[in-house]
């Protein structure tokens, strides 16, 4: 994790997508919500090893919508620097809560979030199986449900 350091993604500067497609493997769901967030990169030596992305959705409130680390950069800690800044931005934003949704079949961000400080709240039944076209499948179990958690700060 030596040498990285976050920052938001500069005016004109293209969106890191083949990223952000590791988290989630929709284009058109992932084109949707970067033109509305605000886009931060995890970068070592001028390379793009990390990304998020976050959005206003409420007062006070935003959501951490896309998380991912590049696949020879994972295991280092990156992730978990990546979603503490985010609750750092959100924080110096003057939100009261950050919010953050991932699949039923996404163990290692649901035991992320929850390091991190995130309480689950709720399930959105079938949400993969209404908003994606295709099935996703991660660690042997289909992605049907979007785990809903949130962190108060």
């Amino acid at each position: 994790m030596e040498g990285v350091s976050i920052r938001r993604l500069r005016a004109g500067e293209g969106y890191p997508i083949s990223l952000l497609l590791q988290a989630d493997p929709c284009e058109e769901v992932v084109r949707s919500y970067i033109r509305r967030g605000q886009c931060f990169v995890a970068a070592r030596d001028a390379q793009t090893v990390g990304v998020y992305v976050l959005i206003d959705t409420r007062p006070q409130t935003v959501e951490l919508v896309n998380v991912a680390v590049a696949e020879a950069e994972r295991g280092q800690g990156i992730g978990k620097r990546l979603v503490c800044h985010a609750i750092d931005t959100a924080r110096s934003m003057g939100c009261r809560t950050v919010e953050v949704g991932t699949g039923n079949s996404s163990l290692g961000q649901l035991a992320l979030y929850q390091k991190c400080g995130f309480r689950m709240v709720g399930i959105d039944t079938d949400f993969f199986i209404r908003h994606y076209p295709d099935p996703i499948y991660e660690n042997g179990i289909q992605c049907r449900d979007m785990v809903r958690l949130s962190l108060y700060l």
